[in-house]
């Protein structure tokens, strides 16, 4: 039932789609614009990732810059930098007027730095513009660089009474209250106000008496990713930003952080599966080869250094053939338990969950290994029994595995924490870097003790 039910709506948004370019053609702007007026903004940004250039900016130009501005946001943000090429700068500056300061300074920072000025210099509200300025003048991977200075803040000396008639004046300009925050005659954050609190109360007591001092806030200098895991942890819908001297200067919303952590996840995700650069499966040819071809080559001399290593082994592989034919099993539990155990320390890395030393965990992942390595070393040597194996043989096969999953998974461990603590993303290290690595390795102690085993 739910896959019919998916096929019809996948038919009506086809339908939809070529009843727009059906309007777009016949310049039917009234009936255009009734038609997506009926839908969410999120949704007509989906009809336009499905039109060509110019419809898309027909579209664009066509409805009101409040809803457009929202639409442009939603968008890919290729998408988005090929339709601002075909907007004025006086067309961007009035979608910008109509977002909110952080998305206004996103959208803004995507343009070339000369058609940033002017951009900015055609906004006309003062204010809007000023905060701006401010913002895009901020990392982008810091606190400051992801606020929004739309919020709702009063002061200690403010009554109960005084204070609501001053929200109702800040809260037209932000999109959620998710908290009233309260500060000094200097502006520095002392406490936030709870809103049941605010409207329970009698109407001249001082904010002062009822206000919390216990709120979380972050540093404007500090890193999206630790700013992250500060609401992440304490389940925060918004955190205010401040500076060294505990001025407030803005707020931070789930929303945005959502979008950091999805960016992270992607990057992680590329990371891991051999590419080295944020790139999108409708990027250039010349873009993706960029983005992949660096660890292809790393792969490429990993898989040359195994065959220099099996050369020098030669003597032994004439001698007993069988080994030959495992080389491959060895190189794929080696990669596969590196990764295994490289993936886990990542993600525990990334959720700050990796406590303790060095030693105590490679202790653990030393036991972990040795069970794991000694059941699948019984496996192989009942492997061999049931192929008439020579005993010998399969008892250097299965003992050689068996310590090469257990450095493997060491080097999976030892490897993402030491880049960790040396400032690089560990999350390269769940990639090629380790398969190659422990391909190379693991086949060589392979050889190396298979050999002391057998007698060579």
């Amino acid at each position: 039932m739910e896959d019919i039910q998916e096929n019809i709506q996948f038919q009506l948004t086809d339908a939809l789609i070529e009843k727009v370019e059906v309007l777009i053609e016949d310049e039917n702007d009234n009936e255009l614009k009734t038609l997506l007026n009926e839908y969410h903004h999120a949704d007509i940004a989906e009809i336009l990732d499905d039109l060509n250039l110019d419809d898309a900016v027909y579209v664009i130009k066509l409805l009101d810059s409040e809803t457009t501005s929202d639409i442009l946001m939603e968008l890919d943000e290729d998408i988005r930098e090929k339709i601002l090429e075909k907007l004025s700068t006086k067309e961007i500056a009035e979608e910008v007027e109509e977002l909110d300061t952080d998305d206004a300074a996103d959208m803004i920072a995507e343009l070339p730095e000369e058609r940033q000025a002017e951009v900015i210099s055609q906004i006309e509200d003062d204010e809007h513009r000023e905060e701006i300025q401010e913002l895009l003048a901020y990392d982008e991977d810091t606190a400051g660089g992801l606020m929004a200075k739309e919020l709702v803040k009063v002061y200690e000396t403010w009554t109960v009474a005084g204070c609501l008639r001053r929200i109702r004046g800040q809260a037209k300009d932000v999109t959620r209250v998710h908290s009233v925050y309260v500060v000094d005659k200097q502006d520095k954050l002392i406490g936030r106000l709870s809103l049941k609190d605010l409207i329970i109360s009698k109407s001249d007591i001082k904010i002062a008496d009822i206000a919390k001092d216990n709120v979380d806030w972050v540093n404007v200098n500090d890193d999206v990713e630790d700013v992250a895991k500060v609401m992440s942890k304490y389940d925060l819908e918004a955190i205010p930003v401040v500076d060294d001297n505990q001025i407030l200067l803005g707020r931070i919303t789930i929303d945005d952080i959502v979008d950091v952590l999805k960016e992270e996840a992607d990057k992680d995700y590329q990371l891991a599966a051999g590419i080295t650069q944020d790139v999108e499966a409708d990027d250039s040819v010349w873009e993706l080869t960029k983005a992949r071809l660096p660890w292809l080559v790393l792969g490429l001399f990993g898989g040359l250094g195994s065959v220099f290593i099996m050369k020098g082994f030669e003597e032994v592989m004439e001698t007993v053939p069988s080994l030959f034919f495992y080389t491959p099993l060895i190189a794929a539990m080696a990669g596969n338990v590196g990764v295994q155990s490289s993936a886990i320390i990542v993600q525990g890395i990334a959720n700050d969950n990796v406590k303790g030393s060095i030693g105590s965990r490679l202790l653990k992942e030393i036991g972990l290994s040795l069970i794991n390595g000694f059941a699948l070393a019984l496996l192989v040597i009942l492997f061999g029994f049931l192929i008439n194996q020579n005993p010998t043989e399969s008892l250097a096969i299965a003992v050689s595995m068996m310590s090469v999953i257990v450095v493997a998974a060491l080097v999976g461990t030892f490897v993402p924490i030491i880049l960790d603590k040396r400032g690089i993303d560990p999350a390269i290290a769940t990639g090629p870097f380790i398969t190659t690595s422990n391909d190379i390795l693991g086949i060589y102690l392979f050889f190396v003790l298979s050999g002391l085993i057998i007698g060579f």
